[in-house]
């Protein structure tokens, strides 16, 4: 069993890594959208198309990247041992990636309510929000890589 572990791990981490980026990839991009989509009056084609875009992104990219990101995740974690070995770091990281599904939810309501035409937001506050992913990606990148503690 161990030998079959020792060979995956490093597959498992591999596309793990792969679906993070992906995963942050539509975190980055949909806000971006939003300030443009703020732009666009309700109902117009300008709109309607950044409903598409926004949709296609959450639902095709984002959802599935977010759902392989845990799951691998949390296979490596389940690694006999895993937890044992690991040092404070990986909670604190684990709290980052908590902020992510955070900000991925509430992207989606967001979403929702452009869809509806009923955004209440300026372009400024989807401009700041586009910052927490990217904070949050640094933090935590920066915990896997030096383990401080």
């Amino acid at each position: 069993m161990q030998d079959w572990m020792s060979t995956a791990l490093p597959w498992f981490r591999a596309i793990h890594i792969i679906a993070v980026i992906s995963w942050m990839a539509g975190l980055l991009y949909l806000p971006r959208l939003f300030v443009y989509h703020c732009k666009a009056a309700p109902g117009s084609e300008m709109s309607e198309t950044f409903k598409l875009m926004e949709d296609r992104l959450s639902k095709v990219i984002m959802f599935p990247a977010m759902l392989a990101t845990l799951v691998l995740g949390l296979s490596i974690l389940a690694i006999p041992g895993y937890l044992a070995t690991a040092g404070g770091w990986l909670w604190l990281k684990l709290v980052g990636v908590a902020g992510l599904l955070i900000m991925h939810r509430q992207m989606v309501v967001w979403r929702n309510a452009f869809a509806r035409d009923a955004n209440v937001h300026p372009q400024r506050f989807f401009r700041i929000a586009n910052e927490i992913p990217t904070l949050l990606m640094i933090g935590i990148v920066i915990l896997v890589v030096t383990r401080p503690f």
